[in-house]
């Protein structure tokens, strides 16, 4: 087992599926929790269970059945996972909040804007 990728969009996938550990959710949920397409967050689950941090189960063919749509794929963090997650998650935090390096402290951003370590850049009328 490694680890996937921490981009942004898995952290928002890991995100969601630790608010609450023991729940199933399926593909599309996530997409709507989330808001990524479906294109994004498919392959980012995929990765997630290749690497023993999801499980995931077939629905009940009967359930789909009755309610006249298509059959639901749904996903579990599993134990393992919650933990590794918790501390990829940590990790890719704490590295966010590392001082900016040098030539971005000085680098406007654009009017109004900043970067979190410095003030707003502000340009003259006219």
């Amino acid at each position: 087992m490694g680890s996937p990728r921490m981009t942004l969009q898995t952290q928002l996938v890991l995100r969601a599926l630790l608010e609450d550990p023991a729940k199933q959710r399926y593909g599309l949920e996530l997409c709507e929790l989330v808001g990524l397409p479906s294109g994004t967050i498919y392959p980012i689950l995929a990765r997630l269970e290749q690497v023993g941090w999801v499980d995931s189960t077939w629905e009940d063919p009967a359930v789909h059945e009755e309610a006249g749509r298509p059959r639901r794929r749904f996903y579990r963090i599993t134990k393992d996972g919650a933990e590794q997650a918790r501390l990829a998650l940590a990790h890719a935090y704490r590295a966010r909040k590392q001082p900016l390096p040098g030539w971005a402290a000085t680098h406007p951003v654009g009017e109004g804007e900043c970067h979190e370590d410095t003030a707003p850049v502000s340009r003259p009328a006219g």
